[in-house]
């Protein structure tokens, strides 16, 4: 292979490279096709790190194309439908966002994981998923490895999360009602939340797409708190998350002036495909050395607290 080794992959010259952005290029205009799931979109992006092949400049985007794409999706959220479930759910929910968040940092101590995925993996468990980590992850200015292992135990979950919450729900009896407040609770990306939901049934669905949604706006305080920390226990280049705001501010003003809202469901599609090209490129950017060192532990600590996550929130919703 031609080219010159840089942290364990290649960084082509020549023809070499020109064939090789091309073909980056080509799995970037597929992210913004629907067959592209985010899972997928990492899933490639570490097959190209495998192969040891790296975009020379590329990858200074990461952070940019995730802030922006938060801040689309935020044309996408409704404020309305977050004031009124938040009458009903927001003790729930700060409740369990705090513990949640309390118990992966105990948890990532013991497992000695390092302190970055340890707190991306519980933003992640708490919040919403991948989109949660996507949002904290400049703040904590983690590197890509970090980022992917992270991802990789939500993306894991989620798909065991799919076919066993109805499962387990049938399996004891539970409501419409209280299977969509633990599904909300206890899985991770919205994504699956909907999908565990719409099989458990349509009140199921309703109650679990709307306390999610509660949860997602949870970005906003739990990102200023970690900035806050961050540079109060001397960071060095911690940056105020002024994204996070653009996101408040995309969601308010979506709110405030629904004549546009052909125009927002345009913002909200490129957020979610930004998220897509911003996990390819996260995939592609970590070596197989990265891997062995924090891959084992960072599943142990993702898979045990969102067991102890899911078990918690449904015996305090069944009590």
């Amino acid at each position: 292979m031609e080219g010159v080794k840089v942290r364990g992959k290649y960084l082509l010259t020549g023809r070499k490279e020109t064939i090789y952005k091309r073909f980056y290029h080509f799995v970037i205009f597929l992210c913004f096709l629907p067959f592209l799931s985010p899972a997928i979109a990492l899933f490639a992006g570490l097959l190209f790190s495998l192969f040891g092949f790296r975009h020379a400049t590329i990858h200074r985007f990461t952070s940019p194309v995730l802030q922006l794409s938060i801040v689309l999706m935020g044309f996408g959220m409704s404020l309305n439908e977050v004031i009124t479930a938040s009458k009903t759910g927001f003790v729930t929910t700060a409740i369990s966002v705090v513990s949640v968040m309390l118990l992966g940092i105990l948890l990532g101590k013991l497992f000695r994981v390092e302190k970055n995925i340890t707190l991306l993996i519980a933003t992640g468990t708490a919040i919403c998923g991948g989109s949660a980590i996507a949002a904290v992850a400049p703040i904590l200015n983690s590197k890509s490895y970090q980022n992917s292992f992270a991802l990789i135990v939500v993306f894991v979950l989620n798909a065991v999360a799919l076919f066993i919450f109805p499962f387990v729900g049938r399996e004891l009896g539970l409501s419409q009602e209280l299977f969509g407040n633990w599904a909300a609770i206890a899985i991770h990306d919205t994504s699956s939340v909907v999908g565990a939901g719409a099989e458990y049934g349509e009140k199921a669905l309703q109650v679990a797409t709307t306390v999610k949604l509660i949860r997602a706006l949870w970005i906003v305080p739990l990102s200023l708190v970690i900035a806050f920390l961050q540079k109060k226990n001397g960071a060095r280049s911690v940056k105020f998350p002024w994204f996070i705001l653009f996101f408040l501010f995309a969601i308010l003003f979506a709110n405030f002036f629904p004549g546009l809202q052909a125009s927002y469901d345009h913002f909200s599609w490129l957020g979610k495909r930004g998220m897509v090209i911003a996990l390819f490129l996260i995939g592609s950017n970590i070596t197989l050395g990265e891997i062995k060192q924090s891959g084992p532990r960072s599943f142990a600590l993702g898979i045990t607290l969102w067991v102890l996550t899911a078990v918690g929130s449904l015996f305090f919703l069944i009590r």
